[in-house]
């Protein structure tokens, strides 16, 4: 069984992605001289909006020249699924918090680092296709072998824009609840009398070389 303070992370990691419904996951900037003020959206667990009233079209609008997809919240499956594997996430933290048992626990934050790499790498897909994705038959600004994808993370230089990419509040608070997950099971490990590691010999009493 896991100790009382393992438990207690579990349930504060389970907790620390309930910000990921009210907060954005992703953002995304792009600072230009004729955006002085910069422009970006906001990637949230079920929509993306832009950071300021009118940013998401103003960035439609920019993509339209480079003849790059439009982004329609609408059209991305992974924004109808992400609410539900969240939630089922929240649930089985909580679940396993409750139920103290060890194997669950590990089962949780296994699948929860596999979620979660699962998740980047289909988010660096997503860039990927749209900045390639391009009709360049139609572009009405065409730079040979040029590809605009923002960065997975960072700044990136595409054309006079500096795309930015970083996560947002509900991605950090993600974070740690990976992060927190891992230190439950580090915690429960360490605590005295917890079970010995696969391949160690367990003590022998010396009482008992005696015959």
């Amino acid at each position: 069984m896991l100790s009382v303070r393992a438990r207690l992370l579990l349930v504060v990691a389970a907790l620390l992605l309930v910000p990921m419904y009210l907060t954005p996951i992703w953002r995304v900037y792009l600072d230009a001289p004729q955006y002085p003020e910069g422009i970006g959206m906001q990637i949230w667990i079920d929509t993306v909006k832009g950071m300021k009233e009118n940013d998401l079209e103003n960035i439609n609008n920019l993509n339209h020249y480079i003849w790059m997809k439009r982004i329609e919240p609408a059209a991305i499956p992974e924004l109808r699924i992400m609410p539900v594997i969240v939630g089922v996430l929240i649930a089985g933290g909580l679940g396993a918090a409750a139920l103290g048992r060890r194997r669950l626990a590990q089962g949780w934050v296994i699948a929860f680092l596999v979620i979660a790499v699962a998740g980047l790498a289909d988010f660096w897909k997503w860039e990927y296709e749209y900045g390639h994705d391009l009709d360049m038959e139609n572009a009405i600004i065409k730079v040979p072998g040029m590809s605009y994808q923002p960065p997975l993370i960072g700044s990136k230089q595409l054309l006079n824009f500096t795309a930015t990419s970083l996560p947002g509040a509900g991605g950090i608070c993600a974070m740690l609840a990976l992060g927190i997950g891992v230190l439950a099971l580090v915690v429960d490990r360490r605590r005295p009398g917890a079970p010995a590691s696969a391949g160690t010999a367990p003590a022998v009493p010396s009482g008992a070389l005696v015959a």
